[in-house]
């Protein structure tokens, strides 16, 4: 079973079959205060998320999943009973770190003072983002790489009963982020051309990254570049999604897949206007309008002994919405690929293709029925409470594919609006996105860079994940996540093609990013 899926989610799919102990579950979530979620990410007696092990790439070197901590060469993990410190699991060699930090030691400060505040988040308000050893230490690293910094990076560590001082030479190559970065940012050019880069040699024969969250994000970055000499990859990933998608299909989990290709061919089509395109977009087109769960007659007669406690309640219950698979199929359609659907029709419709107005409207009105009052969008169609907010990977793609609405009716762009204002006020989820966290940091930036202020906003918030997932390697790191999913067939295309991506929006390069359409 590949984990690395947006579709797979065994964190809540493994413990909750009834759709609606979802919404509770979260409200006593947000009630109570996520008891026993303590740290950055949820770790467990079993070992997970630190046992878990790259199968492949630069990381099946290492043996667990561990924090990466920027350019340093050093991984680590948390702990529970000591919340200041940070434990050394693995050391790449000819790194900063090499031969000076050590496996088992433990870092109790950087930059000359010792951890203050401890971690304490996990998932949930009041939980999200960097607190503690994790964000001091992102701090510190780009100080020392900032004009006024050496280029010195000095650790407290614990080795033993030993305490050491340790200096590691960074080096002032990269620089620090600007204050608007990645916008005139020399540190964000020189990580977009590595990343670029990265991309265009880990692009498999076929054309294809992997997953539909590569094929998504991978190819719409070469793109978003605007550089002639990337455009032959972006084609052999179009052909790929060409040669792989037809008007019907009975593939698994397969809407994911669908939807990645209606929105990568539709922004090539419409920077290239190559016309054996629209043949293929149609059939995708086709394909996506059969899969819309419309109909209680779409129903699975199997998902009534799968899943007895998640049939539809009456005939809109989910409807207008896609879910993993075509029509209503186990705990049915949920609102982050019904975003996509919503976003994709947009896109096609741009190219020319002639879609469905009610269908598209009936992909709105699940998103709509998704979202609370404050523009929060729920897992399904069934929106929480005006004062709840959590991960906004969903509310994201909401947000983009309101804004992108071919229809003159100006409650779409107030709906973008308020999705993108929502994303702005808690913007400390960023990498923390149920199912798919890379997924959704790539939509929630779409989203955001409605209001470039609130662009800036979330970029600010998380400064520490972009300086702590960079590698040395001119790739990006998949750092652990809530969920604890993700990690394992990949452990750098991911990170890495989201990055570039998310770099690139203020280039306004792409539709979904700004480019008008000329006929």
């Amino acid at each position: 079973m590949n984990f690395d899926s947006p579709a797979h989610t065994p964190d809540l799919h493994g413990r909750f079959d009834v759709r609606r102990i979802l919404l509770q579950s979260a409200s006593m979530v947000s009630v109570l205060g996520s008891p026993g979620l303590h740290a950055q990410v949820r770790y467990h007696e079993i070992g997970i998320p630190w046992n878990k092990k790259a199968e492949s790439g630069p990381d099946a070197k290492v043996d667990g999943w561990y924090y990466n901590l920027g350019i340093t060469g050093i991984r680590v993990i948390l702990l529970a009973d000591a919340p200041k410190h940070l434990l050394v699991k693995h050391i790449f060699k000819g790194s900063p770190a090499a031969g000076k930090v050590r496996v088992g030691d433990v870092i109790v400060g950087v930059a000359g003072r010792r951890f203050e505040t401890p971690h304490r988040n996990g998932f949930g308000p009041g939980r999200f983002g960097a607190h503690g050893p994790i964000l001091d230490f992102a701090n510190a690293l780009e100080a020392c790489q900032a004009r006024s910094g050496k280029g010195i990076l000095r650790l407290s560590v614990q080795r033993g009963k030993k305490h050491k001082n340790l200096v590691l030479r960074i080096g002032k190559r990269f620089g620090a982020y600007g204050g608007r970065y990645p916008v005139d940012c020399k540190k964000s050019d020189l990580v977009l051309n590595q990343l670029l880069e990265y991309l265009v040699k880990q692009q498999g024969s076929d054309g294809s990254w992997g997953i539909p969250t590569h094929n998504t994000f991978a190819p719409l970055a070469l793109l978003a570049s605007g550089k002639k000499k990337y455009l032959a990859a972006v084609e052999k990933n179009v052909r790929m999604h060409a040669r792989t998608t037809s008007a019907k299909d009975r593939s698994w989990l397969i809407n994911w897949r669908y939807m990645s290709a209606a929105i990568v061919m539709s922004e090539y089509y419409l920077a290239t206007h190559k016309k054996w395109v629209l043949k293929e977009l149609q059939q995708v087109y086709a394909f996506l309008a059969s899969s819309q769960y419309t109909d209680l007659s779409q129903l699975d007669p199997k998902s009534k002994v799968t899943h007895p406690d998640n049939q539809p309640k009456d005939a809109m219950d989910s409807h207008g919405g896609w879910g993993h698979n075509p029509g209503y199929e186990g705990y049915g359609p949920i609102s982050m690929i019904t975003g996509q659907g919503a976003l994709a029709f947009a896109l096609m419709s741009r190219c020319g293709i002639k879609v469905d107005r009610k269908r598209h409207e009936e992909a709105y009105a699940f998103l709509a029925r998704s979202t609370n009052s404050k523009g929060y969008v729920w897992y399904e169609d069934l929106a929480h409470g005006p004062g709840f907010w959590d991960d906004m990977g969903r509310t994201g793609v909401a947000g983009i594919a309101n804004f992108m609405s071919p229809y003159a009716d100006p409650i779409y762009k107030k709906r973008a609006l308020l999705h993108a204002k929502i994303i702005g006020i808690h913007p400390e989820s960023f990498p923390d996105t149920h199912g798919s966290p890379i997924m959704g940091m790539g939509y929630e930036a779409l989203a955001a860079f409605i209001d470039p202020g609130i662009y800036r906003r979330l970029m600010d918030a998380n400064k520490w994940w972009f300086t702590l997932a960079q590698c040395r390697d001119g790739s990006f790191y998949y750092q652990p996540n809530r969920n604890s999913t993700g990690y394992g067939a990949d452990s750098r295309i991911s990170a890495s093609a989201v990055t570039a991506f998310i770099f690139l929006i203020p280039k306004a390069s792409l539709h979904m990013t700004g480019r008008p359409l000329h006929k």
